[in-house]
């Protein structure tokens, strides 16, 4: 395994210049999710799928972040770009364990039964993961409008930020770098403070857990709003002022899934986050 920096086109071509025939693919997260939101530089996409062209390698796109998400067509969809194979996690079950890969008919074709490489696993084909996968397919696919609201949520969200802090953001997947700083790639994303992180991610944990008896009345569209509301009210700002005060990183604050097939009813107040019940003095502490 040959790693080279996200986003820098030169390095991928030094790396594959000395490395020649020996690089089978190239295997990237069309955006960036594991050290905050990085959107692709202008061309970077389109210049790895001309690299591997010309050298014969594969493109393979990780979208467990971004597929079904930036757009209903993932990240290649969004910005235009056919890979050789796609992996995707469990937005396809619905928010249920489930995983899936899938490509060009050539290679699929490899696979068995059609071909003589075998792959199996515990949960492939789980019926209760696929039916909740198909619903929230189906949804997406004739709700086509669920995507605009989350981009114009991401948009306010994005918005709310005060000066001092970077936001980056490809729909309803966003960061806030607490950096004045353009955040590119891993070098510039490690530069940002990550203890006014810490700081804003706890605070934003205490106002998470006071709504959290709203979570299951609520479509993750909407949560939108009530963050956006939040980071503008009385109770938001100061959290984010007082974060300037002490010293993050790289908020990934991704919607982890748009599992919109289902509305669950409201449950009772008694039913979510019940307060543990006082242990008599002197008995053993337990832990989960």
């Amino acid at each position: 395994t040959i790693s080279v920096p996200y986003n820098h086109l030169d390095a991928v071509t030094h790396a594959m210049d000395e490395h020649g025939d020996d690089v089978a693919a190239i295997i990237v997260e069309p955006v960036a999710g594991n050290m905050g939101c990085v959107p692709p530089a202008e061309g970077f996409l389109h210049g790895l799928r001309q690299i591997c062209d010309e050298r014969g390698a594969l493109l393979i796109f990780d979208e467990v972040m971004t597929g079904f998400r930036v757009a209903f067509g993932g990240a290649q969809q969004r910005y235009n770009i056919r890979p050789d194979l796609t992996t995707l996690g469990k937005v396809i079950g619905g928010g249920l364990p489930v995983g899936a890969y899938g490509g060009r008919r050539d290679i699929m074709s490899k696979v068995a039964p059609a071909g003589p490489i075998y792959q199996a696993g515990t949960l492939s084909g789980n019926p209760l993961a696929v039916a909740a996968g198909l619903a929230m397919l189906r949804h997406l696919k004739t709700h086509p409008e669920v995507y605009d609201r989350l981009e114009a949520m991401g948009a306010k969200i994005q918005a709310s930020a005060p000066a001092g802090i970077t936001v980056n953001r490809v729909g309803s997947m966003f960061t806030f770098f607490f950096t004045g700083e353009a955040v590119t790639d891993w070098d510039s994303a490690r530069k940002c403070d990550t203890a006014k992180f810490g700081s804003f991610f706890r605070g934003e944990l205490g106002y998470l857990t006071k709504v959290r008896a709203l979570y299951l009345g609520f479509r993750r569209s909407e949560h939108a709003d009530l963050y956006s509301k939040w980071i503008k009210s009385s109770a938001g700002f100061p959290v984010l002022v007082s974060v300037l005060r002490y010293k993050p990183q790289c908020s990934l604050i991704v919607w982890q899934s748009i599992c919109l097939s289902v509305q669950f009813p409201r449950p009772s107040e008694d039913l979510i986050w019940p307060s543990p019940r006082p242990q008599p003095r002197g008995s053993p502490s337990r832990s989960f």
